[in-house]
């Protein structure tokens, strides 16, 4: 049987990282070792050191195929075959073959020479992998065309992976070692975005790991290793499915933010033959799983423990996650523990057992009203009249069997303990009905006659008539206990109320409102509570908590006004006069935090107020002397036309109306940016967003600047989708950028304009080859009337409002304007703005 050759990839990051390069330094290291090494392809995009890289390394001829009117190249596979090299080099796997090659694709020649028992060693990048083709796409804004199974890929023998930092590979770039020169900035600006970049380097460096993962998994199972190996952390997270088990989560993918571990949340569903609802939580924690980025997977077990186990060591994990349990003592008596057994079996991965987070704070108890009885929760008051009208008589009739020995008073001791343990459950009402029934069936099993209601003795009917007295004398001592318990609790739950309450004054106005509307809510068990203002035609929730929330002052159970004509309106149960002095409390606090608001809401006023009056004064200091200039030279244009004592000649006269036109102009462009600005300023700019060609605005700004842009170059990187924009503001912006780049740019290097379209925004850089500016001066640049010493950001007003008037522009149709340095020197104005939806 013929041996199959042995294919080894070297994968790239990104193009130009040099795996061209790697592929033909190992063949030509090959070929120093006496092997047999043949060049089948290689595509060296005449790239200076790849070209040197081909050393004395053999070449096969290409071979040539006619298509449509031309002559192409492509591998001859079969002059390889017949050549029967030991090792054959064969760049781009991802390659499509020209129609009427052997193969579709290069991939497939590939094949055939493993076939025949010859080592190939290829490249390819990672963006040509079929199954991230759309990820790369979304991220780069560029489809490729030519991809590659996966599956082709990961059946390689080796896979290299070819890596570089975006900051190194875009200094290549500038450099020249990439691409040619006129295409640099393009590559820079769009494709080879230091984020672009980042991003097609994760992906390569995340799709090998998970090959060597599997490969590891490979090699432990043939080798029938089954303790995990801490070559990657992973943290695997318990999901019960019960309520509240979010936390639990988010701890997990914090502990895995730390390490750059994965996690996998894991339910166990146990199959012991009994039908079982799936959890209430448990579709919510999955979602969630997966929005934080994890993996969730279900797993059946007979044990709990186990299957958790037993899923944690085959998938190798670290850390396993529990969270800590709700269930009863009882029930862990009777089942045993999961935790206890997770830890006692999961060794050597480390658990962590998270305790549960803290309940919201309860409602204060609600006070008794005075001569009623204390107030005791419905379902321990239904269960201990149960027991007065049920178990009492159960349990005279459970000794009635040996009345005998007991006798009357003995029986009815035994019967008092029962109704003190009822009233201490139920308060002092289920306590009567216990005494009442005990007497009546104490003396129905106990008292002669047995077995009627009938007293014979006086003794028994005083002894009856002392054991009533005696059980209610208790219920009533145990519910003032009781009532005197809740006042304890009320004290504290207000004091817990109040210490929040404190906490919360720290807090600004227009945050604090939410907090305390929601503590108020919390803190009288309400079902809902807001805060209203008064509008034209009614009130207006400005602050709400719980539902359904209260519409009007009418609609609630309790109301009470704040200042500004608001009113703070609560819903649920009624007030207590207790409920009600703790309420004035957060009433106070809601009124200061309402003065806090509004005096915020006044120190901002003041500040712009300032920022505008600083505004004012520059632009005062400013204008005394930009627009005495023009006005100085029309004048005096004027005074010489006017003046008798010269007799002017014709050419004379048309320079002075000349001068006066230009000036004039100047004038009137500077007023309108005046205007322009302070409208800026005072947000009365009109906008009209609408869909826009960046094409025609390009054209129209150019124009706008006659000679002051000639040999502007402009460059468009694909089809360009219309932008959402304003025409006129963004045509005035690009002008005010070509005419600084224009004014900055050295002689023979004109300033450029390139447009593309990048992560569905529109993005124009307008670029110059000048001086740059310093990154320490460049916010200073936008700021209108701050002169620099060099001028740059002035613009052909002279007031410094050129690139603020730009930013303004871009920035009030909801844009960005940004400063970057151009690659070799220079500075690079990028405006991005979004796409129209119409252009989508």
């Amino acid at each position: 049987m013929q041996r199959r050759g042995h294919l080894r990839i070297y994968l790239g990051a990104a193009p130009g990282v040099g795996k061209t390069y790697a592929m033909l330094a190992e063949g030509w290291r090959r070929r120093s070792r006496g092997a047999d090494v043949v060049v089948g392809y290689v595509e060296t995009h005449d790239r200076p050191n790849t070209v040197a890289q081909l050393r004395d390394l053999p070449i096969v001829p290409r071979r040539q195929i006619r298509y449509h009117g031309q002559t192409l190249e492509e591998m001859d596979v079969d002059a390889i075959l017949a050549r029967r090299p030991q090792v054959a080099l064969v760049d781009e796997l991802a390659h499509t073959n020209i129609p009427g090659s052997k193969n579709e694709k290069r991939w497939q020649d590939i094949e055939e020479l493993l076939a025949s028992g010859i080592d190939v060693i290829s490249t390819v990048n990672i963006q040509h992998l079929a199954t991230l083709n759309d990820i790369v796409e979304r991220i780069t804004g560029v489809g490729q065309r030519e991809t590659v199974p996966d599956a082709v890929v990961r059946a390689a023998d080796q896979i290299e992976l070819v890596d570089m930092s975006p900051e190194a590979l875009r200094r290549r770039m500038a450099h020249g070692n990439v691409y040619p020169p006129n295409q640099v900035d393009t590559a820079l600006a769009f494709y080879f975005r230091v984020g672009n970049l980042a991003a097609l380097r994760e992906l390569a460096l995340l799709w090998v790991a998970d090959r060597v993962d599997d490969e590891l998994a490979d090699y432990r199972e043939r080798h029938g290793i089954r303790q995990p190996w801490e070559t990657k952390e992973r943290i695997v997270v318990a999901l019960s499915g019960a309520p509240g088990s979010e936390h639990l989560l988010r701890r997990a993918f914090r502990m895995a933010a730390r390490t750059s571990a994965e996690v996998i949340g894991v339910h166990v569903r146990v199959t012991d033959g009994r039908a079982r609802d799936e959890p209430p939580a448990l579709e919510d924690q999955r979602r969630l799983v997966g929005e934080l980025g994890g993996r969730f997977v279900e797993v059946g077990g007979v044990d709990e423990a186990k299957g958790l186990v037993r899923f944690a060591k085959t998938e190798n994990a670290t850390q396993l996650l529990l969270g800590a349990s709700r269930r009863s003592w009882a029930y862990e008596l009777l089942h045993g523990s999961v935790i206890n057994r997770v830890v006692r079996d999961a060794a050597p991965i480390d658990v962590h057992v998270i305790s549960a987070p803290d309940a919201p704070s309860p409602p204060v108890p609600q006070l008794a009203r005075r001569h009623r009885p204390a107030l005791v929760p419905a379902r321990r008051r239904n269960a201990a009249l149960v027991l007065a009208i049920l178990g009492v008589p159960l349990l005279a009739f459970g000794i009635s069997p040996i009345h005998q020995q007991l006798g009357l008073p003995g029986a009815l001791l035994v019967l008092l303990l029962a109704v003190t343990c009822v009233a201490t459950l139920g308060g002092v009402v289920a306590g009567v009905a216990a005494a009442v029934t005990g007497a009546l069936f104490g003396d129905f099993f106990f008292a002669p006659p047995l077995d009627s209601f009938r007293v014979d003795h006086p003794v028994e009917a005083v002894a009856l008539v002392v054991f009533f007295a005696v059980a209610g004398i208790v219920s009533a001592l145990v519910d003032s206990l009781t009532r005197r318990g809740v006042q304890v609790a009320r004290a504290q739950a207000e004091s817990e109320s109040l210490a929040r309450l404190a906490g919360a004054s720290v807090l600004a106005g227009a945050q604090a409102l939410p907090d305390i509307v929601a503590d108020v809510r919390r803190t009288f068990g309400l079902d809902s509570a807001a805060i209203l203002t008064r509008r034209e035609g009614g009130w207006t929730a400005a602050v709400a908590e719980g539902a359904p929330a209260p519409s009007s002052p009418e609609e609630g159970s309790y109301a009470v006004e704040l200042d500004g004509g608001a009113s703070l309106v609560l819903s649920g149960h009624t007030l207590s006069a207790d409920d009600v002095r703790l309420l004035d409390a957060f009433v106070a606090q809601l009124r200061t935090a309402q003065t806090r608001e509004r005096l915020e809401v006044e120190a901002k006023a003041a500040v712009e107020l300032a920022e505008a009056n600083t505004l004012r004064s520059a632009l005062l200091a400013a204008v005394s002397h930009d627009l005495r200039t023009p006005l100085a030279s029309i004048k005096a244009a004027v005074t010489s036309i006017l003046s008798k004592e010269v007799a002017w000649e014709p050419e004379q006269v048309r320079q002075f109306c000349e001068t006066i036109d230009s000036e004039a102009d100047r004038l009137n462009d500077l007023i309108a940016s005046l205007l322009d600005m302070t409208r800026l300023q005072s947000g009365m700019l009109p906008v009209v967003e609408e869909p826009t060609s960046v094409h025609d605005v390009l054209d129209n700004a150019i124009a706008s600047l006659a000679s002051a842009a000639t040999g502007v170059v402009v460059h468009f990187n694909g089809d360009v989708p219309p932008a959402s924009a304003d025409p006129g503001l963004l045509e005035r912006a690009v002008a005010n950028l070509v005419s600084n780049a224009q004014k900055w740019a050295p002689p023979g290097k004109p300033a450029r304009v390139e447009v593309g379209a990048v992560d569905g925004e529109v993005e124009i850089r307008v670029i110059d080859e000048g001086p740059g500016i310093p990154v320490a001066r460049r916010e200073s640049v936008f700021v209108p009337f701050q002169q620099l010493g060099d001028g740059v950001g002035q613009g052909p007003q002279g007031l410094g409002l050129g690139l603020a008037l730009a930013k303004g522009f871009v920035e009030a149709m909801s844009g960005r304007l940004a400063i970057e340095d151009t690659p070799g020197g220079g500075t690079t104005m990028v405006v991005t703005l979004k796409r129209s939806a119409e252009g989508s």
